[in-house]
């Protein structure tokens, strides 16, 4: 399991500092992260952030991960399944949400107007 993620009451939330590119991401991609106890070698604990798109940004590649994803779209604009030049795909507004379980591919992504969303990213095992 996890090492656990912090005890944390309702605290003001920063939403101009603390965001950086995540590994493998393109720069206008962003994410702060608000608390995380993720092992994604070892598959266990937990995650949650804010991930920005910046007006424009796009990926060009499908991602896939190892754990479950809940995303909540919950400002601007976003485009799924958008080419390698950009093009295409299908627009989605705030609010939207998406679960995606472990191995499933997804995306690319592009935002035109710039989006935020809300992410939980995490390992489960159901009992069997």
């Amino acid at each position: 399991m996890g090492k656990g993620k912090p005890h944390l009451e309702f605290m003001p939330l920063d939403m101009e500092e603390g965001w950086e590119v995540p590994p493998g991401y393109p720069e206008g991609m962003e994410q702060k992260v608000l608390t995380t106890d993720l092992d994604e070698e070892g598959k266990t604990g937990s995650r949650s952030r804010f991930l920005r798109i910046k007006p424009g940004v796009y990926t060009t590649a499908p991602f896939v991960h190892e754990h479950w994803e809940e995303v909540h779209l919950f400002e601007g604009d976003m485009i799924v399944g958008n080419d390698e030049n950009g093009e295409g795909g299908e627009h989605f507004h705030a609010p939207t949400y998406a679960c995606r379980p472990p191995g499933v591919f997804h995306g690319p992504f592009k935002s035109e107007g710039g989006c935020v969303m809300f992410e939980l990213h995490y390992f489960y095992e159901p009992d069997t």
